[in-house]
């Protein structure tokens, strides 16, 4: 039998990984984004490339008690001989609220864009920003990456991010369809929000030709970081207790048929 593979091989001698020698042609010589991004896309990725992709994977590695986080202390707390059950506890919370937005964004403006031609201008783009938020209206479904729960002005990541693009000449259709939705969705919601990161580094990830329906794992992938880094801070400053007793303690029975 043979199980074909274009990851990883090894014998008793030596490693493989992407058809190169692990230890002579990787090891200290490719970092370890450009080596996840490889991992995927099966090229190597160009140094504007990696910037970018390493920028996204910075900007979602940590943002403070959110639910991934407090969930990674929690379990710690009452597990702390399990590691990777506080850290799998963290991850699995990335849904369609939090770190999940990324893969939500970058699919929902790959669809848009299939099968049209590219605008050639900013009135092109911003005509086509309003078919997709009128359509969106319509349906009445949520443009994800639109919004955000803290930042209500604007997300301090997304300008950052769309400069990397821009100065890296990677600025492609999907970051470019969203900066438009930004301009013009006040004119069919009737409010201003703002582009927020996770849906921006969706947007990078999708026009640095990465799948869109594997998105979400670059999301997790930078935020299993972060959550050992909270797992870290958990050990040397707890908060899981107070966390826990906090809300234990302020539990107000209701009686199901008030």
């Amino acid at each position: 039998m043979s199980f074909p593979t274009s990851l990883g091989t090894s014998t008793a001698d030596e490693i493989r990984l992407l058809g190169q020698d692990l230890t002579a042609d990787l090891m200290g010589k490719v970092g370890f984004g450009e080596l996840a991004f490889w991992l995927v896309a099966l090229r190597r990725p160009q140094p504007a490339e990696t910037r970018l992709f390493e920028a996204v994977l910075v900007a979602l590695a940590d943002h403070g008690f959110t639910p991934t986080a407090i969930a990674a202390r929690l379990t710690y707390l009452s597990a702390p001989d399990s590691l990777q059950g506080a850290l799998a506890a963290g991850l699995l919370g990335g849904g369609s609220r939090f770190l999940g937005v990324t893969e939500d964004c970058g699919i929902f403006l790959h669809r848009a864009l299939e099968g049209r031609e590219p605008p050639t201008d900013e009135a092109g783009w911003d005509e086509l920003a309003l078919e997709v938020v009128q359509q969106s209206r319509a349906n009445g479904t949520y443009i994800p990456g639109l919004g955000h729960p803290v930042h209500k002005v604007q997300d301090p990541r997304t300008p950052v991010l769309i400069g990397i693009a821009r100065e890296e000449q990677l600025e492609g259709p999907h970051l470019r369809l969203f900066q438009a939705i930004g301009r013009v969705h006040q004119q069919v919601l009737g409010r201003k929000l703002p582009l927020n990161g996770a849906g921006v580094c969706g947007a990078a990830l999708a026009d640095l030709g990465l799948p869109v329906e594997l998105l979400r794992g670059f999301a997790l992938l930078a935020r299993a970081a972060g959550l050992l880094g909270q797992l870290a801070e958990e050990r040397r400053r707890p908060i899981g207790m107070d966390a826990y007793l906090t809300v234990d303690r302020n539990a107000v029975y209701v009686d199901p048929e008030s």
